[in-house]
């Protein structure tokens, strides 16, 4: 039970995601490179579908764990 304690992996994945996309759309937009501004911003919306899943399955330990412990 120690491991519902804690926060999804997903949710870490998708934050790091996140802020890697930011930054190569910053860098796309200090060199002016339009692919990594597009890659950049693709990568942001995967991290935020990924942080998504991860807060998802979250609530549904939570959710499992309230009702195992529910005589």
């Amino acid at each position: 039970m120690e491991e519902l304690n804690h926060m999804d992996k997903d949710r870490i994945k998708g934050k790091i995601k996140q802020l890697e996309g930011k930054v190569q759309e910053t860098s796309g937009k200090l060199t002016n490179t339009n692919s990594d501004k597009i890659k950049g911003a693709a990568k942001v919306v995967e991290g935020k579908i990924e942080e998504g899943y991860g807060k998802a399955k979250d609530s549904l330990r939570k959710s499992l764990d309230k009702d195992a412990r529910t005589p």
